[in-house]
């Protein structure tokens, strides 16, 4: 049977389809009735593959749809769909062109489908994604009123430093009562506090936006989160290894994880100070222990098992 892949490009308020090799292709309002009718479509042309494009969450009600009558979504990373259509070709760049260039990524590289996370993970995500947004502004405006000189002005920045502490610690505790009502959640954060230098930001940090933590092996999972080495070799020439891409926000929160780790972790710290005494860089050395912690959280949420020194894992 011919496999049958669809591309979805999210805006706001539409949903601009294209479906391969039939080349059809259609446009649905991104609301409830909207996406019932384009769940409906592509049902009925057999959609082996839908692939979405991540459009800072624009696209998961239409993801969460189609993942909920058992068609098999994708949800990529922007970039990979714009470096496939460069590769392509393809520089042109509107609502139906974006749509065919990911109908086309679908067949042409396959992305795996992965479950979609749940509501309640949903809701959790999002008032975790709240609580980055309001540590951002507390930071900025700290910052001006450093250097505010003006009566006025400093007494308006210390009230709304005032209503952002407030508000930072309603959300706070928002995020205690998604993790209190929920026993899976609550287990997994256990598990994940009880390995020595994570604490609450990073284990949440970890459910939300990394849910295949347990799934995957130890090096798929460091390249899906950004702490993985890349080559950069090309004849003879060795380049410099370095990582990027993956997930920005579980990349940040596992670094200040790692500077933690390397304190109070006795496994993470003898693995630090042996790579620095070998010559590696600080930052290099603290890079493979983001990678190390990683692991050994992976470890443990496979094992359904607290820290033991067995997750200690070879370098």
């Amino acid at each position: 049977m011919e496999e049958v892949r669809a591309g979805i490009d999210v805006s706001k308020d539409r949903l601009d389809v294209f479906v391969r090799p039939s080349g059809k292709a259609f446009v649905a309002a991104n609301d409830e009735a909207g996406i019932g009718d384009l769940v409906v479509r592509l049902a009925e042309e057999g959609a082996t593959l839908v692939v979405v494009e991540a459009t800072g969450g624009y696209e998961r009600p239409v993801a969460a749809a189609l993942a909920a009558v058992g068609l098999p979504v994708a949800v990529v990373n922007p970039r990979q769909a714009r470096d496939f259509a460069r590769a392509t070709g393809r520089l042109a760049k509107t609502d139906k062109l974006d749509a065919e260039i990911l109908a086309r990524f679908a067949e042409a590289v396959g992305p795996e489908p992965r479950p979609v996370p749940d509501e309640e993970a949903r809701e959790f995500a999002e008032v975790l994604a709240r609580r980055r947004q309001l540590v951002g502004m507390l930071t900025a405006e700290k910052n001006r009123l450093g250097s505010a000189t003006a009566e006025p002005v400093k007494k308006r920045i210390e009230a709304h430093v005032r209503w952002l502490e407030k508000e930072l610690a309603r959300t706070d505790r928002d995020l205690d009562g998604a993790i209190g009502s929920s026993p899976t959640m609550r287990e997994n954060e256990a598990l994940l506090r009880s390995v020595p230098g994570v604490g609450p930001v990073l284990a949440r940090t970890l459910l939300a936006e990394l849910p295949e933590l347990g799934t995957l092996t130890h090096r798929r999972l460091a390249a899906l989160a950004g702490v993985a080495p890349f080559s950069r070799d090309s004849g003879t020439l060795r380049g410099r290894r370095a990582v990027w891409g993956g997930r920005a926000r579980v990349r940040a929160a596992l670094y200040m994880g790692a500077l933690v780790a390397a304190r109070h972790n006795p496994t993470i710290r003898e693995f630090y100070e042996r790579l620095v005494k070998k010559g590696k860089p600080k930052k290099v050395a603290l890079v493979a222990c983001m990678r190390k912690l990683l692991a050994i959280l992976n470890a443990v949420m496979r094992d359904r098992t607290g820290w033991r020194s067995i997750h200690a894992l070879s370098p």
